[in-house]
């Protein structure tokens, strides 16, 4: 964390003394004693160890984004709260205190209270990069404590506070104790490959403000957050990585090792190619309560990005994307920008039609066309790899498997079509789902059907299977196995956490356990498929939001698992 502090101006004793001693001979007065140095007087100032001295009503620690450390404050107004978060710190009478904090996000307000003189404070009304905001405040003559204070605003995004500080004379309860040496890295998990780079992913660590990677035992960049991609590595090659953490103290030892093969190339083409073994996750542009997360936010774990959602129109088939302000983004221009950013880090950013509440009607050869040119112009505009159809409400898979032949053939070979459909919708090979998967298997990418908000379903042995454990997963994903799908083109799609899903979370284990059993044949519950399918795509999940929510517990388990399947 940063920290405003003045070098200590010390002397020995003994030094003092002499110097004393030596001044009174020759009859002058000694000099009076210095004042000690100016500190911050707020106590876990970069919320480095949570909400630990602070007072919050909406309040959490989050590790991204951050200003600097491995934490930040993030306030989440909601209703008539607007997400106030406090701590009294100890100042001396009379002094005068420089007040400031790094904020970013929804609007942030910044005050003092019980100066005993006046109160201040100061305020954003948002901003998608940190800023400092800063006052000051001067102690009333008798007063020997202030509350100083943060908060959002009615119906605003959250907003993120880092790096606050109440710079002045030590009031009598000193300040937190300078950081120590950071410990290692741990975490540290090989994301997406192309045949000339290799993302990197690892945990925060705590007092760390930046993180040093290793190629080979070699420094070869820095990061100030928890991910980064390697460059300008040759094709087909086998790397082995380390990542130490840093700040002011010193650096961390190195992390474990891990070891990453590069691709050995594609098509060449603008869009990146889809790993053999993939992770999907759902971005959501909007706020449902989940961590707000800009594009650039997404795990690095995640392989395949699906924006959601597109937005209907009053044309059949018709698709546009609105870009929601409570995500962010004060133009669309940073949100372009992010997306050129992921797709240069190796992912593919896909625009996701339909969702719980949306629904687009492509059910005659016009709405088809529409379907598909205007998809098209999003994938122009936006520069989004693909589509992901994620329609709960019904298809007609004639003229749906007609629109995304069009689409294709518009955008070319490296097209990423992705689908969600619900359990009901791949019970047989008749359904209207899984027929349009069939028809469109020549440009398929994979069917990451959701495992959840289900009832009981048939596996494809003819047994009943509830949801929540390893067999509803293995065994549905039989009946598409089975049905004509290759394996490259089924995955697994689960709920990031409990709040991701009204029911069928299961935990990371169970997913990895049934990744185990369809590629490997291990790890099995009371269903064993007949042979096992080691092209099996891998997983996804919703969202990345909730995922960030809990900590990134699911991307940082199942990640590395889907990408180290044979």
């Amino acid at each position: 964390m940063d920290r405003q502090r003045l070098p200590a101006r010390r002397r020995s004793a003994l030094a003092a003394a002499l110097t004393a001693a030596s001044l009174a001979a020759v009859g002058m007065a000694t000099a009076p004693a210095a004042q000690a140095a100016d500190l911050n007087v707020a106590k876990n100032a970069g919320f480095e160890s949570g909400l630990a001295n602070w007072t919050c009503t909406a309040g959490t620690s989050v590790s991204s984004p951050v200003h600097g450390g491995a934490a930040a404050l993030q306030g989440t107004p909601a209703g008539q709260d607007h997400a106030r978060c406090a701590q009294t710190v100890a100042v001396k009478p009379g002094a005068t205190y420089t007040l400031s904090a790094w904020t970013q996000g929804g609007y942030a307000y910044l005050g003092a209270s019980g100066t005993g003189s006046t109160d201040v404070s100061t305020w954003s009304p948002g901003s998608t990069g940190w800023k400092q905001l800063t006052t000051t405040f001067k102690a009333g003559p008798s007063t020997k404590s202030v509350t100083v204070y943060t908060h959002g605003w009615y119906g605003q995004a959250p907003y993120y506070v880092d790096d606050l500080s109440v710079f002045g004379p030590d009031g009598g309860g000193g300040t937190d104790p300078e950081p120590g040496i950071p410990a290692a890295p741990t975490g540290l998990a090989v994301g997406a490959r192309t045949s000339s780079s290799i993302a990197l992913s690892w945990s925060g660590v705590s007092g760390a403000t930046s993180y040093n990677v290793y190629r080979g035992g070699t420094k070869v960049q820095s990061a100030t957050g928890t991910s980064a991609t390697v460059t300008g590595l040759t094709a087909d090659t086998a790397y082995d990585f380390q990542v130490s953490a840093v700040n002011p103290a010193g650096e961390s030892a190195k992390s474990a090792t891990v070891s990453g093969r590069t691709s050995t190339g594609g098509t060449g083409g603008p869009n990146p190619n889809v790993p053999k073994h993939a992770l999907t996750g759902y971005w959501q542009n909007f706020n449902n309560g989940a961590t707000v997360q800009k594009l650039r936010d997404v795990q690095a774990q995640y392989d395949i990005i699906a924006v959601s959602f597109a937005d209907s129109t009053a044309t059949p088939g018709q698709i546009v994307f609105n870009l929601d302000p409570a995500v962010g983004y004060t133009n669309v221009a940073d949100f372009k920008a992010d997306v050129a950013a992921k797709k240069a880090a190796g992912k593919s950013v896909i625009i996701s039609v339909g969702g719980e509440k949306g629904n687009v009607t492509i059910n005659s050869d016009a709405s088809a066309t529409a379907f598909a040119n205007s998809a098209y112009q999003l994938m122009q505009e936006y520069g989004f790899n693909g589509v992901d159809i994620d329609l709960e409400h019904g298809i007609n898979s004639t003229y749906l498997s007609k629109a995304l032949h069009q689409l294709s053939a518009k955008a070319g070979p490296n097209m990423v079509l992705t689908m969600a459909p619900q359990t009901i919708d791949m019970q047989s090979t008749g359904t209207e789902y899984f027929k349009a998967a069939l028809a469109v298997k020549d440009i398929l990418t994979v069917v990451n059907m959701q495992y959840y908000n289900s009832g009981s379903m048939l596996g494809c042995d003819g047994k009943v299977y509830s949801q929540g454990s390893v067999d509803f997963l293995t065994a549905l994903a039989c009946i598409q196995l089975e049905g004509g799908l290759d394996p490259s083109q089924v995955g697994l799609g689960v709920p990031a956490s409990t709040r991701g899903a009204g029911s069928g979370y299961v935990s990371p284990a169970i997913v990895n356990n049934a990744l185990d059993c369809l590629t490997k044949g291990t790890g099995c519950g009371s269903f064993k498929p007949s042979k096992t399918y080691p092209g099996l795509r891998g997983a996804m999940t919703w969202s990345t939001n909730w995922d960030a929510t809990a900590g990134n517990a699911w991307s940082n388990a199942v990640g590395p698992h889907v990408h180290g399947l044979p």
